[in-house]
């Protein structure tokens, strides 16, 4: 066990419980627990919202993942990667003001509340619910296996043991802070990531002699590696360009990011988060995915890509070097982790048990059902990392395009189109959830269908059901009521 490279780790992790503490110290003296608990009070500033953004996004498949398939594939993984760069854009630019105005219009605390005030159906409620949940403990999962790995790299603790302590980690400052907790954990971690992806980026090239030695090294090997083709030769154009959706426009659709559209303070903040967040989304993308790819030459033969950070930062810098960026993918992790659990325990407290269980709780009983069920979905996911797969990126990605395919046109047209209506909304999401699922697994390989990827098709068939239903059904059902009346 490197103590040298753990205690920075230990460092790091104290300063995230700290602020977990303060947070806490916060709600203790909050007038509205469930404004503050899952939405900070709407009170983030430019800085802090972008950064709470792209430590959201950034997570154990762009920080692991990521760089261990670019190892795997070469710089047509890269290429891909890079289509994530516009993700806040077109988040804050499509959702930005409108989505806020009509979050505090309706007091919507969640995505969910959106959807319950904009559609009034109890059924569209549900199902966003059941989706979220589900799509979100695979995402969870695959957070959870990354900072396992992590830890276990560093450590040479077991996997298990590894992921326990992980677990337990996260929990403690998720648990006791809420959202405000996340939103200011996020922004350091934001901060870690950003330099710790240029300081091992500098450190992997000097090791690699390098980049002209770099790429000499990767042709020698496998003249495919520096094709946007990846190493096999079979990464097509239209795959790389169709993934645009799944991890750019369609990201929109995503309620761990969509919440963050609902929470700032003004108009000032949005567009500052929006400039922020695109520059450091871009930088830290290019980076670590370009030190997957250059990690090949200097460890070659590396079986688990996930690995491939942790190991290469042990293998390029001092030992306490090493401790400080590696808190970097921990920092990922952890962020993303915390966004998801928050998400998914507002879910069940706000959007379940306060609408069709108990809506006159007491503020007691809310304190203690919020903080119960997110410690409860932490031990369940503990569980469900147990057994990991090989690369967690896909596990990440699969729950990525479900939430998308559920949720982006209800979102979307749901503020920009007057005439979308709860048959609409719901006929997209039954339409989208089926179709990704069943082309998902029917397909079963790695998310391609047809030269593009599986999502592509879910998103368009999701959109003409938003269409056509709530055309024919809702404006069959408006003309009845009207016929009525008179």
């Amino acid at each position: 066990m490197n103590f040298a490279v753990i205690i920075p780790m230990l460092v790091f992790l104290a300063i995230i419980f700290a602020i977990g503490y303060w947070s806490s110290t916060k709600l203790s003296s909050s007038s509205s627990f469930v404004n503050d608990y899952f939405l900070g009070s709407r009170e983030l500033g430019g800085f802090v919202l972008a950064m709470t953004m792209v430590a959201t996004y950034g997570s154990a498949s762009s920080f692991l993942g990521g760089p261990g398939t670019a190892y795997t594939m070469g710089f047509g993984w890269v290429l891909l990667a890079m289509t994530q760069v516009v993700t806040g854009y077109f988040v804050l630019m499509i959702l930005g003001k409108k989505f806020a105005i009509m979050a505090r219009r309706y007091e919507a605390i969640t995505m969910i509340d959106f959807l319950k005030a904009r559609y009034q159906s109890n059924w569209v409620v549900i199902l966003s619910a059941l989706s979220i949940i589900i799509f979100l403990f695979s995402a969870m999962a695959a957070q959870w296996i990354g900072g396992a790995r992590l830890v276990e790299s560093l450590t040479g603790l077991s996997y298990n043991t590894a992921l326990f302590i992980f677990a337990v980690s996260v929990l403690v400052y998720v648990t006791i802070g809420g959202f405000r907790a996340v939103a200011v954990t996020d922004a350091v971690q934001g901060a870690v990531m950003f330099v710790g992806t240029l300081v091992l980026l500098i450190a992997v090239i000097i090791a690699g002699g390098g980049i002209p030695n770099i790429m000499n090294d990767l042709i020698n090997e496998n003249p495919n590696l520096v094709t946007p083709f990846g190493a096999d030769g079979n990464l097509s154009m239209a795959y790389v360009s169709s993934f645009w959706i799944l991890v750019g426009v369609g990201v929109v659709g995503l309620p761990q990011i969509t919440v963050r559209a609902m929470s700032y303070k003004n108009s000032k903040s949005m567009h500052r988060a929006l400039i922020i967040g695109t520059v450091v989304t871009g930088f830290i993308m290019l980076n670590m995915h370009m030190i997957g790819i250059f990690a090949r030459p200097i460890l070659p033969g590396i079986e688990i890509g996930d690995k491939v950070i942790p190991l290469i930062a042990l293998e390029t810098l001092p030992a306490w070097a090493a401790g400080i960026v590696l808190a970097a993918p921990m920092a990922a992790i952890m962020s993303t982790v915390d966004s998801l659990l928050i998400l998914v325990s507002s879910t069940i407290v706000k959007d379940v048990y306060l609408n069709y269980i108990k809506p006159d709780a007491d503020l007691k009983a809310i304190k203690r059902i919020s903080f119960g069920i997110t410690g409860a979905l932490g031990i369940i996911v503990f569980l469900l990392a147990l057994d990991p797969p090989e690369l967690l990126i896909f596990l990440n990605l699969f729950a990525f395009g479900g939430l998308e395919a559920a949720f982006i046109w209800p979102v979307v047209l749901g503020l920009y189109w007057k005439w979308g209506n709860k048959y609409g909304a719901l006929a997209s999401m039954i339409v989208g959830i089926t179709s990704y699922v069943a082309l998902h697994f029917y397909n079963n390989a790695n998310g391609e269908l047809f030269g593009v990827h599986t999502v592509t098709f879910p998103v368009v068939l999701s959109f003409i059901a938003f269409i056509v239903f709530s055309l024919l059904i809702g404006r069959k059902a408006y003309d009845y009521n009207v016929k009525t009346i008179k």
